[in-house]
């Protein structure tokens, strides 16, 4: 609801909760400016209220993990999520799902540092926060819980998938009782998979495998970059929104959270065009803003871009060969979950998340060969991935797979 508060306050200048999308805004060139004075406002709130709000928010919640015995500061819990609803509701092309991750690890943060108990439970209620906020979003619970076990966890027990379980439900059901049960994306069915398409699939793993580097690469090369920018880093985020503006001039669906572009591309309500269009000036937004360190997600621009790229190669194929039965939204669908898989490292939670968010059992087995494989190749040519350069670059170690139940442990 702040998201969609600060979109109207920025873009038509209402005091209102009406969802409506920056890209519907007809104040032209002025428009340009708006994801500077966001990235102005933003860049304040990082300096004089806490330099933690800045990032994506899944490596920051890493870090505290490993590094603080998960304790987040208390007033990251309202200045994260209110520092993202400036963000992304003057324009930057972000998910909301980063920041209220790291929002929800926040909160659970800070019961655990009220409460008296261990650096171990503390990091169950961060984990549990943070899947918790996942589920509010998208009303994907298994997901949630898969993402707390690859990305902050690193364990799969009973004493911690319990509390992060428990969170997701109860979230999930506070979600469809306020929001409704349907699926979070929508999109035909898709039909069975043959072994000449699985191998297509497999293939096309390979290729996201290639972008995922591509794209995690072009994103620490931006923020390099702007670490050599001779100003101090509260500007940074206004410099990337002088950006973030003029690309939403050329193509306004690359402004705000972007939902709806991965709707249209699962739902084939696309042309190869607008789909390119998207693909190309959405990646440059993204990460151009994300670069600059403001406050800002991952998955959805991540879930954006290889949407629309599956899409377009979908598309492609079914022109150009026509028997090989190919469905567009089927490479969609496996687009976005594979370019998240590889680039987050986090496998099962971007094959479920896909299933769960759009209800879809049949694309099972293309989810499971085409995440895999990109997974492989970005793992092999890649060292870290999206979530885990940037705290490794700050000397941490980042465990690379989840450990098993060890009976002498904690």
């Amino acid at each position: 609801m702040s998201i969609q508060l600060c979109t109207n306050l920025f873009y038509f200048q209402t005091f209102s909760f009406e969802e409506r999308i920056p890209a519907q805004n007809t104040l032209g060139w002025i428009a340009v400016i708006i994801p500077v004075m966001g990235g102005l406002i933003v860049g304040a709130m990082a300096r004089w209220g806490s330099k933690a709000i800045r990032g994506h928010g899944i490596p920051e919640a890493m870090e505290n993990i490993l590094q603080r015995d998960s304790r987040i500061p208390r007033r990251i819990t309202f200045l994260k999520p209110l520092s993202s609803a400036v963000a992304i509701g003057s324009g930057g092309p972000f998910g909301a799902e980063g920041p209220i991750i790291a929002t929800g690890g926040a909160l659970g943060s800070w019961i655990g540092q009220i409460l008296p108990v261990s650096a171990y439970e503390r990091k169950i209620l961060l984990a549990s926060g943070a899947a918790a906020g996942m589920t509010a979003i998208f009303g994907t619970p298994l997901s949630a819980v898969m993402i707390a076990i690859e990305l902050l966890l690193f364990e799969f027990r009973a004493k911690s998938f319990v509390p992060v379980a428990l969170a997701t439900i109860i979230a999930a059901t506070l979600r469809s009782l306020f929001i409704g049960p349907e699926s979070f994306f929508q999109m035909p069915p898709l039909p069975d998979t043959n072994i000449t398409q699985l191998a297509i699939f497999l293939v096309f793993g390979l290729v996201m495998g290639l972008m995922c580097i591509l794209v995690t690469k072009s994103i620490y090369w931006i923020e390099d970059a702007f670490e050599k920018i001779p100003v101090h880093w509260m500007w940074w985020p206004a410099i990337g929104g002088i950006a973030v503006g003029v690309i939403g001039l050329i193509e306004p669906r690359s402004l705000g959270v972007g939902y709806g572009n991965i709707s249209m591309s699962l739902s084939g309500s696309l042309t190869i065009g607008a789909a390119a269009s998207i693909l190309v000036w959405k990646f440059l937004s993204w990460a151009l803003a994300l670069g600059s360190g403001t406050s800002g997600g991952t998955l959805a621009p991540l879930l954006t871009l290889g949407a629309s790229f599956g899409f377009i190669v979908g598309t492609g194929i079914t022109m150009l060969f026509p028997d090989w039965n190919i469905d567009p939204h089927a490479m969609a669908l496996v687009g976005m979950a594979a370019l998240f898989a590889g680039s987050s490292r986090a496998l099962l939670t971007s094959v479920v998340f896909a299933l769960e968010g759009t209800k879809q059992p049949l694309g099972l087995v293309p989810l499971l060969g085409c995440c895999s494989i990109a997974y492989v190749v970005s793992s092999l040519l890649m060292k870290n991935s999206i979530m885990t350069e940037k705290i490794v670059r700050r000397g941490l170690q980042v465990p690379h797979e989840y450990y098993p139940v060890k009976s002498n442990s904690h």
